[in-house]
């Protein structure tokens, strides 16, 4: 099933997160343009702030409809500015962006594996004072043997300017074809910054010493604690499609977040 272009939007749904701010917007814009369930629309409108617009994506994993978000939330950097009016004009006029989450599979200290979907990304976080030690693995692998740290994530394009940043790690185009495997405070090998890896690789940590150190997972807002093993690979096989005003495409804001002082 292709994604639909913009253009063909005629059908929209307006979902909104609880912040008041939203949802005296989605009561505004449902009184303008109507509303059509989810599940039926051409695009659907997200309110809120980035935080909800992951949501509102996760809820449309499976159906590749387009998401036009509009920021009724704090930083917004997935969103569009708000304006009531020529929604659909605007939306007609947006600009795609195409983005594949990542795919964690993560074992337990049980034995149990858990898996799930980032769009952002998947990060491994200590969860006791003790720092963690991870050993790295790419394509089967090993390439850092030890990695004493507060954890370590794997970052998409589109997540690239969310914890990735926060972490030191690199912004990636949005059409870029890698990942970024970025360290959380490292503390041994204290140079070490990370890599940005082909979105092919399959990026797997160990946890040494898991009992006395454990570690948790998160792949967005799905977390596992008392991991011992996490693979981290791209599902190209899925594909999300963020709407953005003309001019302001996601790849122009991550440019231009490059050069923010």
């Amino acid at each position: 099933m292709p994604i639909n272009p913009p253009n063909a939007a005629r059908r929209l749904a307006f979902a909104a997160s609880d912040r008041p701010e939203a949802q005296r917007a989605r009561a505004r814009l449902i009184g303008i343009y109507g509303d059509t369930p989810e599940d039926a629309a051409d695009v659907v409108v997200a309110l809120g702030g980035d935080g909800f617009m992951l949501e509102v994506l996760h809820r449309n994993l499976a159906t590749r409809r387009p998401i036009y978000g509009m920021n009724r939330g704090s930083v917004g950097f997935l969103m569009n500015d708000y304006h009531e009016a020529k929604l659909l004009e605007r939306i007609a006029a947006a600009e795609q962006a195409i983005i594949h989450p990542l795919s964690m599979t993560a074992i337990d200290a049980a034995g149990v594996t858990h898996t799930a979907l980032a769009i952002n990304d998947v990060s491994l976080l200590r969860e006791t004072r003790q720092t963690a030690k991870l050993r790295i693995i790419i394509d089967g692998r090993p390439r850092l043997e030890e990695l004493i740290c507060d954890g370590a994530l794997v970052s998409t394009p589109a997540g690239s300017t969310a914890y990735n940043l926060s972490a030191h790690g690199p912004i990636i185009p949005i059409n870029a074809q890698v990942m970024a495997l970025t360290p959380i405070s490292a503390f041994r090998p204290r140079r070490w910054r990370g890599a940005l890896l082909s979105h092919q690789a399959q990026v797997t940590f160990e946890i040494l010493e898991a009992d006395k150190r454990p570690v948790s997972a998160v792949a967005d807002n799905v977390e596992v604690r008392g991991v011992v093993r996490v693979d981290v690979v791209e599902d190209r096989g899925i594909e999300l499609a963020m709407l953005f005003d003309a001019g302001r495409s996601l790849e122009e804001r991550m440019l231009a977040e490059q050069f923010s002082v």
